[in-house]
């Protein structure tokens, strides 16, 4: 086919070559990078070993509450609350059927809004004391009809709302999780390095869930592609700075729990690498997509644009991208930090070492370093998807491209601009 009876132009071979020496020259760069800020981390080599045989929620059993036998106000230190004692019925395990008198509000500062009923269900904790008797306690309210009423009420409003492309979202949540679950937290745990672990998973889950959610098309390549870049930037970047700060992952008391927990030697500091990579792939799902999404559309509008135009025209959307989803990053990580502001603002204790300490400046570090991410991610994926789609007739004949790589995008029917 004759490109420029297609496009009206003709396109220097020169241009193709300049972008493939140029996509070669990043990928080996960025994964040298990744390498090196890989193996400077300073981190002791960790072994393999069984996992701990301790498990959060032993002795615990769901029960409904028959009757309330007392309730009234008791004072411990100088705040007073509402205590209560129950008799309940434990409703699974080994102790199904028998009944415990349980305490709420004797032994714990409580929030005094709480008011249990008969016939509501709770979580408690049966144990045996020293004279061999079972006791039971208070461990929790049971949510789990709420979260499910919550859950389907998500799933009716994606569907309803995204039809196909819904669907394919929430298949793509799903199949997230499972990487996460199945993949990236194992082997972790198993003793791998949490960077690279985190880095394959969030590729894997990342391509998987664009190709199930927009489809075998053009955009979804572009976005794929791009996503790649900025994932090998995040985790170089974030390395680097992790590194730099001296930062050892257990400014989150997490951390110190759950080295407490498993009697597998975590790898600290690279556990907080890999939260920070994933941290950031549900922002940059969406920042990538709609770029490339924009290059579609103002590829469709004016076929005759090149691509250096084309990438001019997209930058300025992303310029408005960019600023949006810094900001919903910076007040997502904020949130999770309130509480020790507002400790720390409540002790009146100096902001300079607030920053300086570790756990705000491992939030610091993964905001700035996700943001960093954020920004190279506009550009990378502008670049990359105006030459895919504006070049898309002339890289090889339109039967193979068809049939090889899809149209533009699946909203578009005829999709390739044949004029």
């Amino acid at each position: 086919i004759n490109t420029q009876k297609i496009t009206g132009k003709k396109m220097p071979k020169m241009t193709i070559r300049v972008f493939i020496v140029a996509v070669i020259v990043l990928v080996i760069f960025f994964s040298l990078a990744t390498l090196w800020a890989v193996k400077n981390v300073s981190i002791p080599i960790v072994s393999r070993s069984e996992y701990s045989q301790s498990t959060i929620g032993a002795g615990t059993y769901l029960a409904k509450i028959v009757s309330i036998t007392d309730e009234g106000q008791i004072t411990l230190g100088e705040h007073e609350q509402l205590y209560q004692t129950m008799l309940v019925s434990v409703l699974q395990g080994k102790y199904s059927g028998r009944q415990f008198s349980v305490t709420y509000g004797t032994t714990q500062l409580r929030s005094d809004s709480t008011r249990f009923t008969p016939e509501q269900k709770i979580y408690i904790v049966v144990s045996a004391g020293a004279d061999g008797e079972l006791h039971a306690y208070y461990a929790d309210f049971d949510r789990s009809k709420v979260l499910l009423l919550l859950l389907f009420s998500f799933i009716v409003s994606v569907l309803a709302l995204g039809r196909r492309k819904g669907l394919g979202s929430i298949v793509s949540l799903c199949f997230s999780m499972f990487i996460i679950l199945g993949y990236i937290i194992p082997h972790i745990l198993a003793g791998d390095n949490p960077v690279s672990t985190s880095l394959i998973g969030s590729g894997v889950l990342l391509g998987f869930s664009l190709y199930i959610t927009y489809g075998w098309n053009l955009k979804t390549h572009a976005s794929v592609i791009s996503m790649i870049f900025t994932l090998i930037i995040t985790g170089s970047l974030s390395a680097l700075f992790v590194n730099l700060a001296h930062l050892n992952g257990y400014g989150d008391e997490n951390a110190l729990f759950l080295i407490q927990l498993s009697s597998v030697q975590i790898n600290v500091q690279g556990l907080l690498l890999g939260s920070m990579i994933i941290g950031t792939l549900g922002i940059l799902d969406d920042l990538v997509t709609s770029q490339s999404a924009a290059v579609v559309e103002i590829h469709g509008a004016n076929p005759d644009l090149n691509v250096r135009q084309t990438f001019i025209s997209v930058i300025r959307i992303g310029q408005d991208h960019v600023a949006a989803t810094v900001n919903t990053l910076v007040l997502s990580y904020t949130g999770a930090s309130l509480p020790l502001l507002l400790v720390f603002t409540l002790a009146q204790g100096s902001y300079q070492y607030l920053i300086n300490s570790e756990m705000l400046a491992e939030e610091i570090v993964r905001t700035l370093v996700g943001s960093l991410g954020l920004v190279a991610a506009v550009p990378i994926s502008s670049i990359v998807a105006a030459f895919i789609i504006v070049n898309q007739h002339k890289l090889m004949k339109l039967g193979e491209w068809r049939t090889l790589f899809g149209p533009e995008t699946n909203d578009h029917a005829k999709g390739y601009h044949a004029h």
